[in-house]
């Protein structure tokens, strides 16, 4: 069970979203479609990351609990998507394909794709000092009232999934322009314009 005192990954995590905001404005401003060479829809090669600190180095958590996190929960996925997208690849030449089992494999792509991108989105946020860097304390202090405000309301949000599966998301809402923590009781819920950044 994760235990909800993780100050030590939080400043980590807080640092991670600084960059993953700048960097995802920089290549949404920098990248155009000539940019990259196209991905089939349906490629089914995703490869999993590896984790990108000791996981005996943290504070808080246990080098078990992200061990087996990352080759069970989040390894599961990768290989889950895998499998999917090479389904939907064969059903979609298949012009008799029956369209509720598409809908199932569409639902499970779904499901897939959020895990995979939240856990590396997760992963990735760890390891920190335990401070928050760069620009995105003041960035949460004037989207909360305070950065401790908002550590209060990610708390919150996160211990209101009652020891149960999902996640509590830092997002940036494009609709709105703003800021928000945001509860997701699976994989696939979030804001509809929302960017998660940790």
């Amino acid at each position: 069970m994760v235990e909800f005192t993780r100050r030590g990954a939080l400043g980590g995590i807080a640092t991670s979203a600084a960059g993953l905001a700048v960097a995802g404005q920089a290549a949404a401003q920098t990248a155009g479609p000539s940019d990259a060479a196209p991905v089939p829809a349906y490629a089914g090669n995703h490869q999993p990351k590896p984790l990108p600190f000791d996981p005996k180095s943290l504070t808080g958590l246990s080098e078990r609990l992200i061990t087996s996190h990352w080759q069970n929960n989040y390894q599961g996925s990768v290989r889950a998507l895998n499998t999917i997208e090479t389904r939907l690849g064969e059903a979609l030449a298949n012009p008799d394909f029956p369209a509720l089992v598409y809908g199932g494999l569409k639902r499970e792509e779904l499901n897939r794709t959020g895990s995979v991108i939240l856990h590396e989105l997760y992963f990735g946020a760890l390891g920190g000092t335990g401070e928050p860097g760069g620009t995105i304390a003041a960035a949460l202090a004037l989207a909360f009232g305070s950065y401790s405000a908002w550590e209060r309301d990610f708390r919150r949000t996160a211990m209101a999934l009652a020891g149960g599966s999902g996640w509590c998301i830092l997002g940036y809402n494009a609709h709105t322009a703003s800021l928000h923590n945001y509860w997701g009781a699976d994989h696939m819920h979030a804001a509809s314009t929302a960017a998660p950044l940790i």
